[in-house]
C-alpha cells in the first residue's frame, strides 16, 4: 500500500528540538522495577542459598521445636511460609526465623520438620523448603529475569532517545517515510503519540514517542489495519523516526518550501483529512477467547503430565528437576504410584524429596 508523501528540499535541514520524548512513565517505572528485582534477590537468595547448603547433608531433628509456623497464598499460586526453629544440636542451642517463598496450588495445610546441616548445625530451615528448594530456584530466577529483563528494556529505551536528540542537533538529509500511530492521548491541549515505522513491510518496526504542543497536529495520509497513518521522516545520522506535523514547522524551511512539499499530500488527499484515531479490529465473541484459555490450560496441563509420566517411569536420575517438584504437587493416590515406579528403579538409593519417609532419607 502507498500513501501520499512530501517533497523536501535537497539539502541539509534542521528539526526542531524536543520532537522526541521519552514517556514520563519510563522515569518512574524504572526506580520500582530495579527496587523490585533488588528486593527480590535480597530476600529470597540468602534462603535459597542456606537450603541448598543444608540439602547437601540434610539432618532432621526429631526434637527441634517449630514456633509461629504459617503460610499465605497470594493470588492463588504464590506461597509464602514463615516459622521460628529452636533446636539443641551437640550442646548447642539455636534460635532462627525462617521464611520461604513458592509457587504451589496446594490446598490445606502443610507437614513439615525442622532439619539443619549436619555440616554446619548453625544453618535450619524447614524440610518444606528442602522439598520445593528446585521450585524456589526457578520462581527466583523466573522474577529476577522478567523484572531484570524489563529494567535492561527501559534503560536501553531510554539511552537511545538521548542518543537520538544529540543526532538530531546536527543538520542532514530527511528521507519522509509512513508511519503507523499506534496510540495517542490528548492532555489538556497537548498531544501525546506513539508510533512505530512498520508501514513498509515491517511486522515489528522502531517505536517512538513524541508530543505535540497545542495547535499542532500530526500530519496524516491514510490508515492502515484500521490504524491511521502519518508522515515521518529519517534523520541519516538518528535510529528512530521523527514524526512531522501538519504544517511542517519542525523543519527548519521557508513558508515558500513547506507549501510546495504539502502541495502533493493536499492534492492527493482532495482535502479527505484522514482522523487521528486508532480503530480496533473486532475480536474473537467471549466463548471463543475463553475457548483458546480452555484449551492453552488443557495442552499445559497435558504437557505436565506428560513429563510427569516420563519422569516416573524413564528419567536417569530421581533427582531430576522439575519432575521432582511435580511429583510433589500430585494428588496422593498419583504421588504414590509415582513413587512406587522410582523405587522399583532407584529403590537401593536415597529417595527424591516428594518420595522421602519422616527421616527425610529413606522411601516412604
Amino acid at each position: 500500500m502507498t500513501f501520499p508523501t512530501i517533497k523536501l528540499p535537497q539539502r541539509a535541514l534542521m528539526l526542531a528540538q524536543g520532537v522526541i520524548s521519552t514517556p514520563k512513565a519510563s522515569y518512574f517505572s524504572l526506580p520500582i522495577l530495579i527496587a523490585l528485582t533488588a528486593f527480590m534477590a535480597i530476600s529470597e537468595a540468602p534462603g535459597i542459598s542456606r537450603d541448598w547448603t543444608i540439602n547437601q547433608n540434610p539432618v532432621a531433628l526429631d526434637s527441634g521445636d517449630i514456633r509461629d509456623g504459617k503460610c499465605s497464598t497470594r493470588k492463588g499460586f504464590f506461597t509464602t511460609c514463615s516459622a521460628h526453629l529452636n533446636y539443641a544440636y551437640n550442646g548447642q542451642t539455636y534460635d532462627k526465623d525462617v521464611e520461604i517463598m513458592f509457587v504451589d496450588i496446594h490446598a490445606g495445610d502443610y507437614d513439615t520438620n525442622l532439619v539443619i546441616s549436619g555440616d554446619h548445625p548453625e544453618l535450619a530451615t524447614l524440610s518444606l523448603g528442602l522439598d520445593m528448594l528446585w521450585n524456589r530456584i526457578i520462581t527466583l530466577a523466573v522474577f529476577v529475569a522478567l523484572l531484570g529483563g524489563a529494567c535492561i528494556a527501559m534503560i536501553f529505551q531510554i539511552l537511545r532517545i538521548w542518543r537520538v536528540r544529540g543526532q538530531l542537533r546536527q543538520a542532514a538529509q530527511l528521507e519522509p517515510v509512513p508511519v503507523e500511530i499506534t496510540a495517542f492521548q490528548r492532555r489538556g491541549k497537548r498531544l501525546m503519540i506513539s508510533y512505530a515505522d512498520k508501514i513498509e513491510g515491517r511486522k515489528t518496526g522502531r517505536a517512538a514517542h513524541t508530543r505535540f504542543e497545542p495547535g499542532q497536529e500530526p500530519l496524516l495520509v491514510g490508515e492502515s489495519g484500521g490504524k491511521a497513518v502519518a508522515l515521518a521522516v529519517w534523520h541519516e545520522n538518528a535510529a528512530l523516526p521523527v514524526l512531522l506535523d501538519s504544517r511542517l514547522e519542525r523543519v527548519d524551511m521557508t513558508a515558500q518550501e513547506r507549501t510546495e512539499a504539502l502541495a502533493p499530500v493536499t492534492a492527493e488527499l482532495g482535502g479527505h483529512t484522514p482522523e487521528l484515531i486508532v480503530k480496533g479490529k473486532k475480536g474473537p465473541s467471549i466463548f471463543a477467547r475463553l475457548a483458546r484459555v480452555v484449551l492453552v490450560i488443557l495442552l499445559i496441563i497435558a504437557g505436565i503430565f506428560g513429563y510427569w509420566v516420563w519422569y516416573v517411569t524413564s528419567a536417569g536420575s530421581q533427582f531430576t528437576s522439575p519432575g521432582m517438584d511435580i511429583n510433589n504437587m500430585m494428588p496422593a493416590p498419583l504421588n504414590r504410584w509415582g513413587c512406587d515406579q522410582l523405587k522399583k528403579r532407584f529403590g537401593d538409593q536415597r529417595a527424591p524429596f516428594s518420595c522421602t519417609a519422616s527421616d527425610y532419607t529413606s522411601w516412604k
